[in-house]
């Protein structure tokens, strides 16, 4: 049975990331994957969520509350700038949402520039054998950028030391999103 983008992208990193480690949601939105990363880690793991905006980081800190989630840093900045709160330790898995934040001001979005700078911060702080998700939705103003950005930094990684697949519905209408996911070999 083929798997949803999104539960696809679960299903990864569930397999991949460990009770007790570290990891980040770079794009923590309405809280969905930060609550699913939160679980995945357990109470001895850790979650550093971020996000630009208000809202987003509110959202998050409600579903937080509600769920009784208390292994979680909400961290309001750029995920360009992950290297600015994690330093030295090594990451288990991390997940980018890209685009937007739903049913919010679509203006702002997440930029090739940046989740380039993320994706190679991240890469250098990842475990041997574990992922980074990336669902990359690309059909709006500024999407198509990002996405090309994106493939054209990943193409070019080393395959003695990374492999990149792509996830995707190709017979779908509307620029489908699709999951890119790296592993450090």
């Amino acid at each position: 049975m083929l798997k949803g983008i999104l539960n696809y992208a679960h299903y990864l990193l569930e397999e991949s990331i460990e009770k007790g480690e570290k990891v980040i949601d770079a794009t923590c939105g309405n809280g969905n994957d930060t609550l699913f990363l939160s679980r995945v880690v357990g109470e001895d793991g850790h979650v550093y969520a971020f996000d630009i905006q208000d809202e987003a980081i509110a959202n998050t800190r409600k579903a937080l509350i509600e769920h009784e989630c208390a292994n979680v840093s909400l961290i309001q900045d750029s995920h360009a700038n992950i290297a600015d709160y994690i330093k030295e330790e090594e990451i288990g898995g991390a997940i980018f949402n890209l685009g937007y934040l739903p049913r919010s001001d679509k203006s702002v979005i997440t930029k090739g520039e940046s989740t380039v700078t993320a994706v190679n911060t991240i890469l250098n702080l990842l475990k041997k054998g574990r992922l980074i998700i990336l669902v990359v939705y690309h059909g709006h103003d500024g999407g198509k950028d990002e996405k090309e950005a994106l493939l054209k930094y990943l193409l070019h990684l080393d395959q003695k030391k990374f492999n990149v697949l792509r996830y995707g519905f190709i017979n779908q209408k509307n620029d489908p999103p699709f999951i890119l996911a790296v592993q450090k070999k």
